[in-house]
């Protein structure tokens, strides 16, 4: 389900996002419209993403999902005016990362696994964590061909 987690700090990262803080299951609902909105910036400004799309939570989800949707990019963007897009960072911080293969559905059984391992090997948790979507579902036909990186912030 998950490839063996590995210890790693990563580097910081410049990005565009949108913040949101929604219900879990209206989460299909906000996804495409935001993805949209930043790319058209992105475009508007001459710039493209500089890696992979990701969704970085600020906290274990409850009744709502307190996270912001983004791309990385080579440099800050100009945040419109009236717009949601807003300059931010993906940290420089130590992190428990695995990659999970499969339907994004499945990734509700993939951060528990991820989770556990952190547990069984005595690592403090944050409850922040990052998924970075490695390829593009419009591009990968097939849902068991989806590779989500997983990246679990410990302390």
């Amino acid at each position: 389900m998950i490839t063996p987690p590995e210890v790693i700090t990563t580097k910081e990262l410049i990005t565009a996002a949108i913040p949101l803080v929604i219900p879990g299951r209206d989460m299909p609902k906000y996804m495409d419209p935001a993805i949209e909105e930043i790319i058209k910036v992105l475009s508007d400004q001459g710039l493209h993403p500089a890696g992979p799309m990701f969704s970085y939570h600020h906290r274990r989800p409850s009744d709502t999902f307190d996270f912001e949707i983004g791309f990385p990019v080579s440099k800050p963007i100009d945040p419109p005016s009236g717009g949601r897009v807003v300059n931010s960072k993906l940290p420089a911080v130590k992190v428990v990362r695995s990659v999970y293969q499969g339907p994004y559905e499945g990734l509700a059984q993939a951060w528990p696994a991820l989770q556990s391992w952190v547990r069984a090997n005595g690592h403090g948790e944050t409850g922040k964590f990052w998924e970075s979507y490695l390829n593009n579902p419009n591009e990968v036909k097939d849902p068991k061909e989806y590779r989500t990186e997983l990246n679990w912030i410990v302390g």
